[in-house]
């Protein structure tokens, strides 16, 4: 129950309405949206790489380099990614705050 009220609270916030907004901007945006459906495929692709233990090579770093040049450049996308950047790190700080049970725990555990 106690998560279903976090979900709500997290959903309710600024951060979170901002980053809708700012989201929908760029979806509602032909240019934006596949400006931006580039740069997550591009993002997925390296991670995927990273996950398999496949080595990244420089021409994808600097393809890479160049996508996120590219979108920090334009006006929408860069709004959106500060709007999440910053939900990210209220996100952050909530699961900071829900272990710290845990890390006292283990931590005195450890004394």
């Amino acid at each position: 129950d106690n998560a279903r009220d976090l979900e709500k609270a997290i959903r309710n916030s600024q951060e979170f309405i901002d980053l809708k907004e700012a989201f929908e901007a760029v979806m509602n945006d032909d240019s934006a949206k596949k400006m931006f459906e580039n740069f997550r495929d591009t993002q997925l692709q390296l991670q995927q790489k990273q996950m398999q233990g496949e080595e990244i090579t420089e021409e994808e770093v600097e393809k890479a380099r160049q996508v996120v040049d590219l979108v920090q450049q334009h006006k929408d996308i860069s709004n959106l990614m500060d709007k999440e950047q910053r939900l990210n790190l209220v996100i952050n700080d909530i699961s900071r705050i829900i272990t710290q049970p845990l890390e006292e725990l283990y931590g005195a555990s450890e004394k």
